[in-house]
């Protein structure tokens, strides 16, 4: 296998690298601190011109159409500047996929280019609900059918970007008489829409930035050309695209805890304690050749579940794997970065402390860990 990356890939690469060193490290600490979205919205802004928010969208709809690999490297990239602005991201990336895979093409001609460009901030994936979290499939919304509209009742927790989103992709249930999970279809709704309400963003750990909100729909009338594909038949829909977002999440965590054990390993060359710098203990060198040896091999995992995904091949065992690992090896790294800090690790002046909340939500949103193991052990399961 060929792991070097194309000249393509190389530019999406560099290109995310400088964005990251010039506007998102610098602003990192001061939007944890005060989330300030007019700095969070400037660069959200700049990465769309840049063709970051349709990566893997068709540039017949304004996207970059650069592929999943790609998608990867940008997220981690971005990912070492700042978490915040790089979750929005992918989140956003995700919808336009799920909206160029299903919708129709006056759906795909009238939101994709308004994603891409930019003109929508954001974009909202309404799947998780307060009861149904990692069982979506026993969500509670629901979408009544009233003549040409379809009318939306309940709420969705923990919307990323909820608030400045300019369109959400909304799951709910249709036929409550059908079977856990085969009644549920898939809707386009935009913000603003009568009855849609954005709640104010959660108070959180890590990623302050990023907008999270719960989204509530009371009696909200959408026409029935909000519905994306086939009635009923939404929820495999959502469980393909969390298996492309679990790449992006990855691939997110991998960025932050490389930009942790690069400052780390920067500090303890630098650092002198007994007489010598930090670095030239044994102990110390081989937690390094520890941590980037897993650092190495989730790229590697990552690298492969968006080749998969790139070439149209199964990838769900893949991404799992890649996210299950990869997140949960950079929470370690991470506070590894803190220990090998010492004291000054745990104060928020060094940026590793940040780095450490802002990688924590990573075997959390986009399926537990827990979830990717048990999705790692059906395929397992199916193979025999």
């Amino acid at each position: 296998m060929n792991f070097s990356l194309t000249e393509e890939q190389l530019l999406i690469q560099d290109t995310a690298r400088q964005f990251a060193e010039n506007e998102l490290t610098p602003n990192a600490a001061e939007l944890d601190k005060t989330g300030n979205r007019e700095i969070l919205l400037n660069n959200l802004k700049q990465l769309a011109e840049l063709g970051f928010m349709g990566l893997n969208t068709s540039v017949d709809y304004g996207g970059s159409e650069v592929g999943t690999v790609a998608f990867s490297i940008a997220i981690k990239e971005l990912a070492k500047g700042c978490a915040s602005t790089a979750v929005t991201t992918s989140v956003t990336n995700m919808v336009a996929e799920v909206i160029q895979a299903v919708g129709n093409e006056e759906q795909k001609n009238k939101y994709l280019p308004k994603i891409c460009s930019g003109e929508y901030p954001a974009a909202g994936f309404c799947l998780t609900e307060a009861s149904a979290g990692s069982d979506p499939a026993g969500m509670k919304t629901t979408a009544i059918k009233d003549g040409s509209d379809y009318i939306l009742n309940g709420s969705k927790m923990f919307i990323t970007s909820a608030e400045y989103a300019g369109v959400f992709v909304v799951w709910a249930v249709t036929d409550k008489e059908a079977k856990k999970g085969k009644g549920i279809s898939c809707f386009l709704v935009e913000n603003g829409t009568p009855g849609l309400t954005v709640e104010a963003a959660e108070h959180k750990m890590g990623q302050k930035a990023s907008a999270t909100n719960e989204v509530r729909f009371d009696n909200c009338r959408i026409p029935a050309t909000a519905l994306m594909g086939e009635e009923n038949n939404g929820f495999k829909v959502a469980v393909t695209e969390l298996a492309g977002g679990r790449i992006g999440i990855g691939s997110l965590a991998l960025g932050v805890a490389e930009a942790a054990m690069d400052y780390a390993r920067q500090y303890i060359a630098e650092r002198e304690q007994f007489g010598q710098a930090l670095i030239k203990f044994q102990g110390l060198q081989w937690k390094l050749a520890d941590r980037y040896t897993e650092l190495e091999a989730a790229k590697l995992l990552l690298m492969q579940a968006a080749y998969l995904k790139e070439q149209g091949q199964p990838f769900s065992k893949q991404a799992s794997m890649a996210k299950l690992f990869a997140t949960e090896k950079a929470n370690e790294i991470c506070y590894d970065a803190i220990q090998l800090l010492g004291g000054y690790g745990y104060i928020s002046e060094y940026p590793v402390e940040r780095m450490a909340r802002d990688v924590r939500i990573t075997t959390i949103y986009e399926g537990t860990s827990e979830v990717q193991k048990i999705v790692i052990a059906r395929e397992l399961l199916k193979e025999i």
